[in-house]
Order: structure tokens, then sequence, then C-alpha cells
């Protein structure tokens, strides 16, 4: 199995509980839970901004964009545009994905016992 190093402090990340892997234009990092903390602290652009992907609120939005994609492509809705929108609302479920398959996958779930960086 691969390691996977935080991108702010470049320590090792030992289990899924202390990662999030997060998105910032067409980019996927992985994170420490408290290191991206101080990552959104020194962000002062908009532009700049990492969004996680693997939390609770990201899911929800995977979720409800994965459903307005099946709907989209699924119905004649708005035509070709619905078509468009329905690919658009793609990229959140596909980053899910990715992150899933290339960083979270080959990391343990969970290790007890293990001393704090």
């Amino acid at each position: 199995m691969r390691t996977q190093v935080c991108r702010y402090c470049y320590k090792q990340i030992r289990d899924r509980d202390e990662l999030i892997t997060a998105s910032n234009w067409f980019r996927i990092r992985p994170f420490h839970y408290r290191c991206f903390d101080l990552v959104e602290q020194e962000t002062s652009t908009l532009a700049g901004t990492w969004k996680p992907i693997n939390s609770q609120a990201s899911l929800i939005s995977v979720i409800l964009m994965l459903a307005l994609s099946v709907w989209m492509f699924a119905t004649d809705t708005l035509g070709y545009v619905g078509d468009l929108i329905g690919l658009i609302a793609l990229y959140p479920v596909v980053l899910r994905i990715i992150s899933f398959v290339w960083i979270e996958s080959r990391l343990p779930k969970f290790i007890e016992n293990k001393r704090h960086y």
C-alpha cells in the first residue's frame, strides 16, 4: 500500500480517521484534518479555496448532483441544455469517486493506539 502525505505539513497520513481530501480547480489533495483547518484559515480569496470532498456535506451534495444528473439525462427536461446541466452536475460525483479510489481506499479505516503527531 502506498502511503499518503499531507500537502500542508508533509507528514504521513496513517488512516482515514485523520484524512480530509480537498479539491481546488480539478486538483485533489490529501490533508490531515488539523492541517486542513490551517489551510482554510490562510485562504484569502475565493479562487484559492479548498473544498472538502469526503465530508458529510459533500456526500449530500454528491447524492443531490447524481440525482439531478440522472433526471436530466433520463428525461427531456430543457432539451440539450438539460443534458449539459446533467453533465456539469457529474463533476462532484467524479471528484468523489476519484478521491475514494486513489486516496481513501489505500488507507486503513482506523488504527488503534496510534501516536499523535
